[in-house]
């Protein structure tokens, strides 16, 4: 049987410090069929002469000027038609076999549009952290709509060594299936251009369990991610990023919340809220141009929600199980393809299915 086809999609800016060895590492994967596309978003440092040293292993795509990590995730993905998607950020490295055990995992399951790994923490210039600490193992929301990285911080112990479904993948190493970018892209983007940085990958998340589409975790797949640009840092962030951060909040859950998490969670959300549009105003103005964005982005942003709501299969108590305060994830189960064999409609979900949601 021939091996799964897999694109490495990997978005440039300024990286020349961790490019070049995140590229070796990504060569250097076994067991799978490996195309690696580099897409440079107009770096000014020596990024595109790092690049250069791996002609003829690689396809790059250089953009003019910064397009953003959204779109320039977008130019790639449109670029190949792979069965696998392995989004992945040029701070990653990735152990000889990390991408081998994110497609086995996603084999297994028809109705995984998405597969994560464990991403461990390292420090600048891929400087190993004693002890290990974890970076990411998958993505997950509270009731006030903030999405963190499972494990963030924590200690690399006995913790998060299963197998589970969790609500998403980080961007930062992320393999989605083919058949699922296709369902889930609104107007041929993937990623939402609107956003530019930031939560990109959390909105595909949310579209995707609309849409019936589950993501798998597993341990098997270990990387490193030294996370240059921390978002709970805010002052070590650049004001313009903060100010996207400020308004992919918003445009998510315009596009994603539905009526029954608004009944669940509206408190909670409206307090955040709050908090997020006096921080704007009194504490961070640079990040109140975030707002005007938002309404700029508001016809295309109501168009998607229309599309998105019109090609929902899940119903919200199978969604709000997803918005707690602690971490939530269920065990892995046998499944269905249910990702195949819903129909647009929610009331296609039979009671059958709903059997077979993680409970």
């Amino acid at each position: 049987m021939a091996k799964p086809t897999v694109c490495v999609s990997i978005v440039t800016f300024n990286s020349a410090g961790y490019i070049g060895r995140c590229l070796e590492e990504v060569l250097a994967q076994e067991g799978v069929n490996l195309e690696v596309i580099v897409a440079d978003n107009g770096s000014t440092d020596d990024t595109r002469q790092v690049l250069r040293r791996f002609r003829g292993r690689i396809r790059t795509i250089l953009h003019g000027r910064n397009l953003g990590f959204a779109e320039a995730q977008n130019t790639v993905i449109r670029s190949t038609s792979s069965e696998w998607v392995l989004t992945l950020n040029p701070d990653v490295l990735l152990e000889p076999d990390f991408v081998r055990a994110l497609v086995e995992a996603g084999e297994m399951d028809p109705g995984a549009g998405a597969v994560c790994g464990k991403l461990r923490a390292i420090g600048p210039g891929f400087i190993p952290l004693d002890p290990p600490r974890i970076d990411s193992t998958g993505i997950y929301f509270t009731p006030a709509l903030r999405h963190f990285d499972r494990g963030w911080h924590e200690p690399d112990v006995a913790s998060y060594n299963e197998p589970e479904y969790v609500f998403g993948a980080t961007a930062a190493a992320a393999l989605y299936r083919r058949r699922m970018i296709e369902d889930v892209s609104i107007d041929g983007n993937f990623f939402d251009p609107d956003f530019f940085v930031y939560r990109e990958d959390a909105d595909v998340a949310w579209r995707a369990q609309l849409l019936g589409w589950r993501c798998r975790y597993t341990p098997a797949a270990l990387a490193y991610h030294v996370r240059t640009l921390n978002p709970s840092n805010r002052r070590s962030v650049p004001a313009a990023l903060n100010m996207h951060s400020v308004k992919n909040r918003f445009l998510m859950r315009i596009k994603n919340a539905t009526g029954g998490l608004y009944r669940g969670c509206g408190l909670s959300m409206t307090l955040r809220d709050a908090v997020v549009v006096a921080g704007s105003i009194f504490w961070e103005p640079t990040s109140a141009g975030a707002f005007w964005r938002l309404l700029r982005c508001l016809p295309r942003t109501i168009a998607q929600r229309k599309i998105i709501m019109s090609r929902r299969r899940i119903p919200d108590h199978a969604l709000a199980r997803w918005f707690q305060w602690e971490p939530a994830a269920f065990p892995i189960i046998p499944v269905v393809d249910l990702a195949a064999s819903w129909d647009s409609s929610p009331d296609s979900v039979t009671p059958a299915h709903r059997a077979d949601l993680p409970a």
